[in-house]
């Protein structure tokens, strides 16, 4: 039976993260998520390369995007503790900060931001998409490698997942106004919305109760945490191979959209750390809280941006170029942030 987050929260760490998806599965996640920068760098070389040399190879393999993004959604929703979000909401001086920096500071971030984008909606449209939803999934690895809350990490995932599900809507509404109206009725935003996004949450959170009454569930629960990456690599590959005339129309304005995830991710950090002196957390909650705040929820966009019209497609690229920045920030976070930023009380004092 899986364990429960009340039962990580008194002891948190990596060892309980384990035991909620299963040693093997978590071992094998583990090595993929460290290695994961390489293997989506990877993924998209290839799918250029496929379509760019065999054009209609690559378009043929558009119809492949839906079912495999669907597929990864639902591996990765099963991996947050849906069933156990009351044992969540403990440790509120953790989630204070957490709701406070994901929810209020970081969209404040995002907006003035948003001066240094060229004025195409494409491009602002993606930014804000994949900069105003906070990460549920591999935030807790990298929480994991870089010395904080493991445990507090797994509590908050049904809390931002189902924060950002609600506010995402109104951020947008805020920085667009009714034009986001007018986007959803025209590109089936709301059906994407349904289908992609609501329908495995659904499924992933009926399969957590049966996995706390079935053995075999559970096992089947634990092998699905080692899919998110490599599904997420073959999402990326289809995309690539798909939609390349895309990404080469995309690249001469890719340059201020790098300078604002940068920006996003150093502010992000300092946020963090601020936030984390302001609620008084203890060093590995405050690193946690940077790692959240530093992490973004790239593939839960992208269907939703998958879905948009012709003249904003280039959102698309975006989320995926956004991740893949994400992903060597995070390397360099490994390093800074327990070392330099929030270091150990021993350490600061030595």
């Amino acid at each position: 039976m899986a364990v429960s987050v009340g039962q990580v929260d008194p002891v948190p760490g990596f060892a309980q993260y384990l035991r909620l998806t299963g040693r093997g599965a978590a071992h094998v996640r583990e090595q993929l998520e460290r290695h994961q920068v390489w293997v989506y760098v990877l993924a998209i070389g290839a799918g250029l390369a496929l379509g760019s040399g065999l054009p209609a190879a690559g378009k043929a393999l558009q119809i492949l995007v839906w079912p495999v993004l669907g597929t990864l959604l639902y591996a990765t929703f099963t991996q947050v503790p849906l069933v156990q979000l009351p044992s969540a909401l403990r440790d509120w001086r953790f989630l204070g900060a957490l709701c406070v920096g994901n929810f209020l500071a970081l969209p404040v971030l995002v907006w003035g931001l948003l001066s240094l984008l060229p004025d195409d909606p494409a491009i602002r449209l993606g930014v804000m998409l994949v900069l105003l939803v906070p990460c549920t999934d591999w935030f807790i690895s990298f929480t994991h490698l870089g010395r904080g809350d493991t445990g507090r990490a797994i509590a908050a995932t049904p809390v931002l997942l189902l924060g950002q599900l609600i506010l995402l809507p109104v951020y947008l509404w805020l920085f667009l106004g009714e034009a986001v109206l007018e986007l959803a009725v025209g590109s089936h935003l709301l059906g994407a919305f349904a289908g992609l996004i609501l329908l495995p949450l659904m499924l992933a959170w009926i399969t957590g109760h049966l996995a706390e009454r079935s053995s075999s569930v559970d096992r089947a629960v634990r092998l699905l945490g080692s899919l998110p990456a490599p599904l997420l690599a073959v999402v990326v590959f289809l995309i690539a191979a798909s939609q390349v005339h895309l990404v080469v129309d995309t690249l001469g304005v890719l340059a201020p959209v790098l300078l604002v995830f940068l920006l996003f991710l150093l502010g992000a950090a300092l946020v963090g750390k601020g936030l984390g002196r302001v609620f008084r957390l203890p060093v590995a909650s405050a690193r946690t809280l940077v790692f959240s705040l530093g992490t973004r929820n790239s593939f839960v966009v992208l269907p939703l941006a998958l879905t948009l019209g012709d003249s904003l497609q280039a959102a698309v690229v975006v989320i995926v170029f956004q991740s893949l920045v994400e992903l060597f920030g995070m390397v360099a976070y490994l390093h800074w942030v327990p070392r330099w930023l929030i270091r150990s009380r021993t350490s600061s004092t030595a």
